[in-house]
């Protein structure tokens, strides 16, 4: 944890997110997960307090007690990470709204509180001005792109399939300018163009 923590911070990251799961991990939402030792985590908490050099890095404790010793003990193992030294806390994975407004009511005194935001997840979803209003100060939304891409690559992939071409298969679909400008090719080009040697 040691070695990590100065790694991550001498790249000039942000913020760790440090979850209790047993290794290999598994998405929070999903079934199977295990959980290491509140003790243990505890340990790697303050191993990252200690390795971290800059103040202003966060570090985020995560658990996912909650699926498999229930909320309880969830929420008594994110006060003890906030003792241990994290300074914001995320319990994975509440199944309904009121055990969200109870993590929330646990917690919001205690330190920081983040929320994941899966579509189709575990977690019912909730609008953002109301995880704001129960006082959660960050909120994830980590797969939303992906499947916005993934709805997109199938619908090319159909109409191609359909019509030999994929010219019409989605409207709103950026030009092929459009996207080169998106990944900043004309950066690269003015930079060739200054320090090519051609």
């Amino acid at each position: 944890m040691l070695r990590t923590v100065q790694a991550y911070e001498q790249a000039g990251v942000a913020g760790i997110h440090l979850e209790d799961q047993v290794h290999p991990k598994r998405c929070g939402h999903m079934s199977g997960k295990a959980v290491i030792p509140a003790g243990e985590m505890v340990g790697k908490i303050r191993a990252a307090v200690a390795a971290r050099r800059d103040p202003d890095l966060v570090l985020i404790a995560r658990t996912d007690a909650a699926a498999v010793h229930g909320l309880d003990d969830a929420i008594a193992r994110a006060r003890a990470y906030r003792a241990a030294g994290a300074d914001a806390l995320f319990v994975e994975a509440p199944t309904s709204e009121d055990e969200i407004a109870g993590v929330a009511a646990e917690l919001l005194d205690v330190a920081p509180l983040v929320f994941n935001w899966v579509e189709g997840g575990r977690t019912p979803p909730i609008p953002l001005h109301r995880l704001g209003e129960l006082g959660f100060r960050l909120v994830l939304f980590p797969i939303g792109t992906l499947l916005a891409a993934t709805a997109g690559m199938q619908s090319l992939l159909a109409t191609l399939r359909a019509d030999g071409t994929p010219a019409a298969a989605m409207p709103g679909l950026p030009t092929f300018e459009g996207f080169t400008d998106l990944i900043g090719l004309p950066e690269v080009q003015e930079l060739e163009r200054r320090f090519g040697g051609g």
